[in-house]
Order: structure tokens, then C-alpha cells, then sequence
């Protein structure tokens, strides 16, 4: 059966999939603001809801991961946004791949591809939480199952069913503000989780059972102001100054994760601004002039997301099989020793992102092993990062053939070529796939290296990375918002309708 034969039996039915409605025209600045807004509190609202008939002793599978994966443990949102970009990197690699034949730049072509993500992300809903459920990481409340006067089983039915309403919501919420709000809600909901968690990694006056006062071995507060509220009350001062004083304060004091949070504020901030413009005039408007800027992170952050999302799933992988009793490999070492979901030996300790400065410190693990895992680490994200950045400019819209048409579209030419949508094209393809191969390794080093350093709140370095950049984008989003309201004959260039 022809391609073409299998797309129109394939789009009647992916057409009928429950959507968000795409506006007809432009969506006023206001009315995108009030649905981010009310986007954003409805997720605040989820993280609370918690799932029904869940055990207290239940484990957190991706607690490493959660801040980035948006999504709160024990709640009805416990699957964040994973699903979603799971779903992303699958399908991004087989159509990069050429396994499925689609054209992005085709109208017809890109509604299957929505369509074919949507399927995935349910069927990645199910395929994150199933294991979840029957590996006894969500543990069924029996209590209530016998209150209730139900089997367990029926219990993880109904845990199941919680997860993927959950799961589902987010998929839609994403799709609300992609189409009436600003930037994504994959984005959005990121922002969300690690603005929380560092506000808790600021003032929260709960005990963090893994820095304890160098004196009384009490555990001091998570909160950096709490913390160090603490210490300078009730240690002197001449220890503080001295080698051992200082150490503690760095590490224990969180004075580095203070430092790491504003040097990488910093730096994304400058990077953000760094871009190649290429001079545009209009065709037909004498004077009117502007520039195509190729920002050196042209793919913006959301390809580390998927690097992310990649080695969350390789961790889980890896977690299962440890407590499986799969043949050679369920409970091997050489693949995977976990202790409290944590890789501590074999390939996955090695595939296991590095989360903060304690884990480069030698003890357990000798510095050959730290040096080794730490290599493999900025291999991953450097590499990782520029294959997602590839795919992610073809599957948006963003790679040079679709810019020369919205530049050709909107009337506007480069000066000195003539106008034709080959010749910019050519041009475009001279910069856009170079800067987004340096820009896709410079923000995967970038992420790696911020994880080096330890964040306010236990964020991650990468956490901190992402919510910087995907706030300047929105900033820069608005920013062109406003000068498309103003100025409407700019819309078709900057994207719009």
C-alpha cells in the first residue's frame, strides 16, 4: 500500500481525535495572557489533588527527575509532562529517521503528525504508569480496599485511571496554551515546578535530613535564608572563617548553590542575547526595513528537555530491571544497582545524570569512576542536545526551507539577491542547521556544567538553565505580541496570522 493511500485512511480518524479548537484569526494579547493565567493556576490546582486510594510507602520513581517532569508526586499530575516528550522524542526520531515520510511543511502532513504525537503520548501514559503500579513503586491503599469491601486490584484500577486523567489534562493544557496562550505549556509547567521549588529552597523552615548542624548533628532548615539564619546565630564565627568553616558553608551552607543559581541567571541572560541578523527589506515598501535574527540557541532549551526525558526513561529502565526477576538481566549489577531509586553501580551509575557538586566529590566512588561518569555525562548532553536541536527546527516549523517562506510570504528580501524563495533559502541553510549545531552542543555543555554546582532548592542545575531561557523566550513572545498588535503587517513574518 502507497504512502500517500495509507495518510488518507489514516487522516479521517486522527481528525476525529478530541482537539483543542485552533483560533480562526488573531488572538488578542489579553485574551492569550488570561488563558496562560488560568492554564497555569488549573496545574497549581492538579499538583494538589491528590490520587486516591495511594499508600504512604509509595516510591517516587522519578524523584530525581521531578522538577524538570512538572509534576508532583502522590498527585493526580504525577506523570507531568514526561508523557508528552516521550512521545516527542519518539516520533521526532522516526520521522528524522525517514521511517515515517511526512513533510512538516505540509499543512495535511502536519495535522498527522499532531495526530500520531497524540496516540503516542496516551499510549506513553500507560506505558509510564503501568510499570509504576505492577513494579510496587505506587503502592494500592489495602486499608481502604478493605473499608471500601474491594479487591486490591480493583484499587490499582482506579489508581490507573486517576494517572491517566491526569496525564491526559496535562496533554490538553499544553494544547490550550501552544494555541490561545503564550509560548507552551510544556514550558509553562516547568517554570511552574522549579519557581517552586526554589521559593521552598529559599524560605521553607523544613528540616533537610541531609545537611546537619556541624555541632549539634541537628538537621538545619532546607530554606537558604532559614539555613543560614542557623548557622551565623549559633556557630561562631572563627570556626566559619576557617578551611573546614568555609568548606561547610560552600557545600552544607548551600553558599555555592547560591552562587551556581546567579552565574547561570547570568549567563543563559547573555547567551539569550547572542544571534547572526540577516537585513530584510520589503519588496514593495520603499524604507521598510527589518532582520531575521538566528539566536546562537535557535532551538531554544526544549531539546535538553528531551535529552532529560531520554535518560529519565534509560533510569527507569534500568530501575525495573533491578527489581525484576527477568533472566540475566532483572537484578544484574553490570546493568544496575539502585539504592532508594538512585544508580549507585554498573552502566546505569554511569547513564545516571550527575545532580549536584556532592557526587564529584571521591568516596564510594573513586575520582576514575567521577572523571569516567562525568565525561559520559557531557557526551550525552552535548550530543544529545544537537540531534534534538536538528530534529526540533525541522518538526516546528524553524528550518530554512519554512523560514524562506514566511520571509518570501510576509514581502519582505534579502538586499542584493533577488527575490526568490530558492536564493533565500540557500542563504538561510548558510546559517540556520551551523548555529543550531554550536548553539545544541553550547546549551548542553551549559546544562551539564550547571549541574555541577547545585541550585537553590534542588531545582538542578539544568532546571534553573531551562526556567531562565523559557522565561526570556516568553518575554521576547510577548515583546512580539505587542508589535504585531501595533504593527499587524508584521504578524505573517514573526509567525502569525
Amino acid at each position: 500500500m502507497s504512502e500517500v493511500r495509507i495518510k488518507e485512511l489514516l487522516r479521517p480518524f486522527l481528525n476525529r481525535l478530541p482537539a483543542v479548537a485552533s483560533p480562526k484569526g488573531h488572538v488578542h494579547f489579553k485574551t492569550k495572557l488570561m488563558w496562560t493565567i488560568a492554564i497555569l493556576l488549573l496545574y497549581f490546582v492538579l499538583t494538589n489533588v491528590p490520587l486516591f486510594g495511594l499508600h504512604p510507602d509509595s516510591r517516587d520513581l522519578f524523584a530525581m527527575y521531578r522538577t524538570i517532569m512538572a509534576g508532583e508526586f502522590g498527585s493526580i499530575v504525577q506523570l507531568g509532562i514526561g508523557p508528552i516528550v516521550t512521545a516527542s522524542i519518539i516520533l521526532q526520531l522516526l520521522v528524522g529517521a525517514d521511517i515515517i515520510k511526512l513533510d512538516l511543511s505540509d499543512p495535511n502532513d502536519q495535522s498527522i503528525f499532531q495526530g500520531v504525537q497524540k496516540l503516542l503520548v496516551v499510549v506513553m501514559i500507560m506505558m509510564t504508569a503501568v510499570p509504576q503500579l505492577l513494579g510496587g513503586f505506587l503502592l494500592p491503599d489495602y486499608e481502604l480496599a478493605g473499608k471500601l469491601g474491594v479487591s486490591v486490584s480493583a484499587i490499582i484500577w482506579i489508581l490507573l485511571i486517576q494517572l491517566a486523567i491526569g496525564g491526559i489534562l496535562i496533554l490538553f493544557m499544553d494544547e490550550v496554551v501552544s494555541k490561545w496562550g503564550i509560548g507552551s505549556g510544556v514550558g509553562l509547567f516547568i517554570v511552574a515546578s522549579i519557581s517552586q521549588a526554589m521559593f521552598g529552597g529559599l524560605f521553607s523552615w523544613e528540616e533537610d535530613p541531609f545537611v546537619v548542624h556541624p555541632a549539634t548533628g541537628e538537621a538545619l532548615a532546607v530554606g537558604l535564608i532559614p539555613r543560614w539564619y542557623e548557622i551565623f546565630t549559633t556557630i561562631d564565627m572563627g570556626w566559619l572563617l576557617t578551611g573546614d568553616g568555609l568548606f561547610f558553608l560552600m557545600l552544607g551552607g548551600g553558599g555555592l548553590a547560591l552562587i551556581g543559581t546567579i552565574a547561570i541567571f547570568l549567563v543563559v541572560v547573555y547567551v539569550e542575547s547572542m544571534r547572526v541578523e540577516i537585513p530584510l527589506a520589503h519588496s514593495a515598501v520603499r524604507g521598510a526595513r527589518g532582520k531575521f535574527p538566528v539566536k546562537l540557541i535557535y532551538a531554544s532549551v526544549l531539546p535538553i528537555i528531551l535529552v532529560m526525558a531520554l535518560v529519565a526513561n534509560i533510569q527507569m529502565g534500568g530501575m525495573l530491571l533491578w527489581e525484576s526477576d527477568v533472566p540475566i538481566l532483572g537484578n544484574n549489577p553490570m546493568i544496575g544497582e539502585f539504592v532508594d531509586g538512585v544508580a549507585v553501580s554498573g552502566l546505569m551509575f554511569y547513564l545516571a545524570p550527575i545532580t549536584g557538586p556532592h557526587e564529584l566529590i571521591p568516596g564510594v566512588h573513586g575520582p576514575g569512576e567521577i572523571l569516567l561518569r562525568v565525561m559520559i555525562y557531557l557526551l550525552i548532553m552535548v550530543l544529545g542536545s544537537i540531534v534534538f536541536a536538528l530534529f526540533w527546527i525541522e518538526t516546528t516549523g524553524m528550518g530554512p526551507k519554512n523560514v524562506a517562506k514566511r520571509i518570501q510570504s510576509s514581502g519582505m528580501q534579502i538586499p542584493g539577491y533577488r527575490r526568490d524563495i530558492g536564493v533565500v533559502e540557500k542563504i538561510m541553510k548558510r546559517y540556520i542547521p551551523k548555529i543550531t549545531i554550536i548553539g545544541g552542543a553550547f546549551i548542553g555543555a551549559l546544562a551539564a556544567l550547571a549541574s555541577f554546582t547545585g541550585i537553590i532548592g534542588h531545582a538542578g542545575g539544568t532546571g534553573l538553565l531551562l526556567t531562565v531561557s523559557i522565561i526570556y523566550k516568553m518575554y521576547e513572545q510577548i515583546a512580539k505580541e505587542q508589535m504585531s498588535e501595533m504593527h499587524p503587517m508584521m504578524r505573517t513574518l514573526l509567525g502569525g496570522e
